[in-house]
């Protein structure tokens, strides 16, 4: 009888549908539906700004905390890296800000672009966990989800300037020769068309069909192809950008809170306050807005110290210093970005199988 794996689900099926594998396509029908007046938009408009990059991806930068800093188990066991790992990375960027503001940002730019990318690997990774599939097949599944976002960034560096940008203007590198795009465009063609050949042979001989999987590759490709090749402009990106990293991401973290401390409360830093606030049943809201207010406490100080941006939503620090002596944000802009490039290298680590006894492990894997 044709099955679709079910066996997957990180949570269940509707929440996982919901909130980690329909954001890449419900972004796309969105820019697709507004692609026009979008397109005609130079300036991201204050609503899609608080929406997009205050609501989802600052916010998601914090949902790292419930998975590291306050939670008792995984701190106490990794106090070295948690604490080391900040100060490093604040006084690496201190000196690349002192060489240069651009050198600062490009660097952080192309972190990003690692960070988004092994993302999407790691959900193909979680949602054929159970899969009883040949070393190739998984390779051939990896190979495509990899090129999705690849080809996307060789076409933006050939192509610009665009009408878009990482986080400052010329933060990538420009003059890549167009070759590079015909390449791994025809590269990116052939693997979709083996990658579909081994799936409908999967399917014709195990009659099985793991839809969560394929919402993850094929999700991933249509938001980087259309927010990066197809169209160009800047709320389009932003959009399909942060729309498809952003929402899942706190989504699972939400997830692996919600398991762990239905088994074990005692990991939490607050055992049974955190507990029942932020990962009992119904608690998923009050968990995003507790993100939602500490990424307005970081946005609002970077609006009242450096860009002095947007200042009608962030009122209470309206009357910050503002800083323009390079000296001085030399330190206070890697200070403001340190949450968000601790989160780049901290997922690096925490979503890796360290050993059976671990409760990442026991909750997904075992």
């Amino acid at each position: 009888m044709n099955k679709v794996t079910s066996t997957n689900w990180l949570y269940n099926k509707t929440f996982d549908l919901v909130f980690i594998l329909s954001p890449p396509f419900l972004a796309v029908l969105f820019v697709l539906l507004f692609a026009e007046s979008f397109a005609a938009t130079d300036i991201l408009p204050l609503w899609a700004w608080v929406v997009f990059v205050l609501c989802i991806d600052v916010s998601h930068v914090y949902s790292t905390l419930f998975r590291t800093y306050f939670n008792k188990k995984e701190f106490s066991e990794n106090k070295t890296l948690y604490t080391v790992l900040p100060l490093g990375i604040f006084f690496i960027g201190v000196i690349l800000h002192m060489i240069g503001a651009p050198v600062f940002w490009r660097v952080l730019a192309y972190s990003a672009v690692f960070h988004f990318i092994r993302q999407q690997y790691g959900f193909l990774r979680l949602y054929s966990r159970n899969d009883n599939e040949s070393t190739l097949s998984r390779r051939i599944d990896a190979l495509l989800l990899y090129t999705s976002t690849l080809y996307p960034i060789i076409y933006w560096h050939v192509n610009l300037p665009r009408n878009f940008r990482w986080f400052t203007d010329g933060d990538f590198f420009i003059g890549l020769p167009s070759i590079f795009e015909d390449i791994f465009f025809v590269f990116y063609l052939g693997l979709i068309l083996i990658y579909l050949v081994k799936e409908i042979r999967n399917f014709y001989l195990q009659r099985n069909f793991n839809l969560a999987k394929n919402l993850i590759v094929f999700g991933t490709a249509l938001s980087w192809y259309v927010g990066i090749v197809l169209l160009n402009g800047d709320m389009i990106f932003t959009i399909t950008n942060v729309v498809t990293h952003g929402i899942p991401y706190i989504s699972l973290v939400w997830v692996y809170g919600k398991k762990q401390a239905d088994t074990d409360s005692s990991v939490l830093i607050l055992e049974q306050f955190q507990y029942k606030v932020f990962f009992s049943k119904f608690s998923f809201p009050i968990f995003i807005l507790a993100l939602l207010v500490i990424g307005y406490i970081e946005e609002g100080l970077w609006a009242g110290f450096v860009w002095r941006e947007h200042l009608e939503v962030f009122g209470p620090f309206a009357n910050l210093p503002v800083i323009r002596a390079k000296d001085t944000l030399s330190w206070v802009v890697p200070l403001l970005t340190l949450p968000q490039a601790t989160h780049y290298a901290l997922d690096g680590f925490i979503w890796k199988i360290r050993d059976s006894e671990s409760y990442w492990y026991k909750l997904f894997f075992k």
